[in-house]
């Protein structure tokens, strides 16, 4: 029993005859070998294998609960340091973002959230855990995927393999071919307007949002193929993406009950259905070839002709990872920067007045030319998502099993330790952001000097600036990751989001609905991977 004990604790395998030969294979031997001549009974053979489980399970948790575990000098909940079910099935639930910001409350910088796992909320750590020479991706999304082969990119464990996969994504999301993509973005946010136009009173405006950027991401991803804002969601894929992102969230803590899952045809049934919608758009663009630049025009390598093309299946999977993490996100901050800006009206006021200076009326909105300019605007954006990160607790990274450990500052992580660095938890941290918790824009313009901290209008719960020391530590800011492996799409995502908030906020105004509760959004808020946000009514009048 200690001998196999000793396999599990060093060896990782997702081998479905390697754990049945484990765990059937030691009582099998013991029952047959007390019952030499003759084969044992059901009965026997029961026995046999409930004492070595019970026993085995035992000798497990003694371990894990003892000061001979590696991460045992770290505090954290009774089962959370003896089992990933209970983390799994706080993550299901979508309040694992909170949970874990409770955590570190209680217990501190460095929490125990599973046998073999911790999270770090702790700034000066950030640079060595995910900067260049940071730790790799965890085997997360062997599980999330429900298969530990072909993990998308975003899941890819080598650092020169994600990188060299990184290469055209890098390529297509640079700051020229962004350009090229001014067109798309500026055609769909005019749709956008056309749509709150023909629409007279209360919107929800979460799920237009939805649909706005899931048709942006496939004209990206596959050069078109989805009219969610034109004709609705008949085929419910966004009940698809929610529904599986939930169960996603469940096997991404325990990756190998994911992998066993998938055996089971009628559990990646639906999984096989998405591959095969984005297979079928895939080979139609292919066929209908590169008529406009999108972002599927570098994945497939048609900048660099003289490169062999992609595999098909990686083509299928870079698609619908653009389509997926690009549309959520997205949509998750446009619906966030609404929120804090009706809740706060002074803000609202001052954001309406850059984009008046800017883009009057009769002037285009989707035109760039003063995005970089607009100092509120993106002072807003980025409180919003400092406060609402899209992904709110990131995917873990772990250090190498057969490696050496990995020092950051005054932290030593062990092999085989994986670890969450939860962006909703470190934004919010005092040590990181004056008012953690309050949406204040001019933070960022005093931080980049655009604005004294005198001359600041200050949180309601300031009395006046000399009251307070003002913190701001950007290396916290995660929304979109740090470091090698951090979201290539940023520069996409904010030039989408920059657009659309200036087109609506020229054309229309915007109030909550009547009697609406401003404290059921941060409350039904989930972390989901990405983020489920609850529905934002909004009453909306044209200006002019």
């Amino acid at each position: 029993m200690q001998i196999v004990h000793q396999i599990f604790r060093r060896y990782e395998t997702y081998s479905l005859l390697v754990h049945a030969l484990l765990l059937f294979g030691p009582p099998m031997l013991v029952a047959t070998g007390t019952h030499s001549g003759s084969f044992p009974t059901f009965g026997f053979l029961l026995s046999c294998f409930s004492t070595y489980i019970a026993t085995l399970s035992l000798s497990i948790l003694v371990y894990r609960l003892s000061p001979l575990h590696p991460l045992s000098k770290y505090p954290g909940p009774f089962w959370c340091r003896t089992s990933k079910l209970w983390h799994a099935c706080l993550a299901y639930s979508g309040e694992q973002h909170k949970y874990l910001q409770a955590l570190h409350e209680r217990y501190g910088d460095v929490v125990r959230i599973g046998p073999n796992d911790l999270s770090i909320r702790d700034a000066a750590a950030i640079p060595q855990l995910m900067g260049i020479s940071g730790v790799p991706k965890g085997t997360n999304f062997h599980g999330a995927m429900l298969t530990a082969t072909n993990p998308p990119m975003v899941g890819i464990q080598d650092t020169q393999v994600h990188l060299a996969r990184r290469r055209s994504w890098a390529r297509g999301l640079n700051p020229s071919a962004l350009k090229e993509y001014e067109p798309l973005i500026g055609k769909r946010a005019k749709q956008l307007v056309r749509l709150f136009e023909t629409h007279d009173g209360v919107i929800v405006l979460g799920q237009i949002f939805n649909y706005f950027s899931y048709d942006l991401m496939c004209d990206m991803a596959f050069g078109g193929g989805a009219e969610l804002m034109a004709e609705g969601d008949p085929n419910r894929v966004w009940a698809v993406l929610e529904d599986g992102c939930r169960a996603v969230m469940f096997f991404h803590q325990i990756d190998w009950l994911g992998v066993y899952f998938g055996y089971i045809p009628a559990a990646v049934k639906p999984v096989q259905a998405f591959l095969m919608h984005g297979k079928k758009m895939v080979q139609e663009r292919m066929r209908r070839g590169s008529t406009t630049r999108d972002l599927f025009h570098y994945l497939n390598e048609e900048d660099l002709p003289e490169k062999p093309a992609p595999p098909l299946q990686q083509l299928v999977d870079d698609g619908l990872l653009t389509v997926v993490a690009g549309s959520d996100t997205a949509s998750s901050c446009l619906t966030s920067i609404f929120f804090t800006l009706l809740t706060h009206p002074r803000c609202y006021a001052q954001l309406q007045a850059e984009i008046d200076k800017c883009y009057p009326a009769g002037e285009d909105p989707c035109e760039t030319m003063h995005h970089r300019d607009m100092a509120y605007l993106n002072a807003a954006i980025n409180e919003a998502l400092r406060l609402f990160p899209p992904v709110m607790t990131s995917s873990p990274r772990k250090v190498p099993a057969h490696g050496p450990g990995v020092h950051a500052g005054s932290l030593y992580i062990t092999p085989g330790t994986s670890f969450f660095i939860p962006p909703f938890a470190i934004q919010r941290d005092p040590r990181n952001f004056s008012f953690p918790d309050v949406f204040w824009p001019e933070r960022w313009l005093v931080a980049s000097g655009q604005l004294r901290l005198q001359d600041a209008s200050l949180p309601s719960s300031a009395f006046r600036a000399s009251t307070f020391g003002f913190t701001h530590n950007e290396v916290a800011m995660l929304a979109f990751s740090h470091g090698p492996m951090n979201c290539v799409g940023k520069g996409f995502a904010l030039q989408e989001i920059r657009t659309v908030v200036c087109a609506l906020l020229q054309r229309f105004s915007f109030q909550l609905e009547e009697g609406w509760d401003l404290l059921e959004y941060e409350a039904a808020y989930k972390d989901f991977f990405v983020s489920n946000r609850p529905v934002l009514p909004v009453l909306v009048k044209r200006r002019y």
